[in-house]
């Protein structure tokens, strides 16, 4: 079966550089799907509920693509943290998370309207976090990275340094787990190679 046109409902370039780097061409539409509707206590329920609104948003507009939504968020002692909405509150919440371990959850959507198929999982990958000096935190935060991460942190940045080790999937924490990507288009009948771009 030859492959549909990709599409990313997500501004993120990170998700967009992921599948950039495997060959996969997306065509970037970032959804305009409002978050603040979903209030669920349970992260997985959570990102699963985000990814699908984002995908579903964007899915009409493309009706002969394959569309993929995504969504992250850190569970870490009880908490969910998506973006930090103000620097202190990111420096805050790298004073609770250094040394320590959380979980970072993705939610992934993919939507075949030509099929009428909608598939929606999640991948969880526990992070370690070093122990950070309260200066370096200042200092990371100041580059504003973490402003823009679920979790206040990236692997594929400068918060790379602040991370010891990663249990399960590594490109999950970067916002899109490329392994659960392959299986889910595996589940709509397509495979990966299909879409690497010549």
């Amino acid at each position: 079966m030859s492959a549909p046109q990709f599409v990313l409902a997500s501004a993120s370039s990170a998700r967009r550089q992921l599948l950039l780097n495997a060959g996969v061409q997306p065509f970037v539409s970032p959804s305009k799907f409002d978050e603040d509707q979903i209030t669920l206590d349970e992260p997985d329920a959570l990102v699963k509920a985000l990814s699908l609104g984002k995908a579903e948003a964007v899915a009409p507009l493309f009706p002969n693509a394959v569309v993929l939504g995504c969504d992250s968020v850190l569970a870490f002692d009880g908490e969910i943290y998506g973006k930090p909405e103000t620097p202190d509150a990111a420096i805050k919440r790298w004073w609770k998370m250094r040394g320590k371990v959380g979980e970072l959850l993705t939610g992934h959507t993919l939507i075949a309207p030509a099929a009428r198929k909608t598939i929606t999982r999640c991948q969880v990958t526990r992070v370690h976090f070093a122990w950070v000096s309260d200066r370096e935190i200042e200092d990371y935060v100041a580059t504003g990275e973490p402003m823009n991460c679920a979790g206040a942190f990236t692997i594929d940045g400068k918060g790379g340094f602040f991370v010891e080790k990663l249990e399960g999937c590594h490109t999950n924490v970067i916002g899109l787990s490329m392994p659960m990507l392959r299986d889910m288009l595996g589940e709509l009948g397509y495979r990966v190679t299909d879409f690497w771009s010549a």
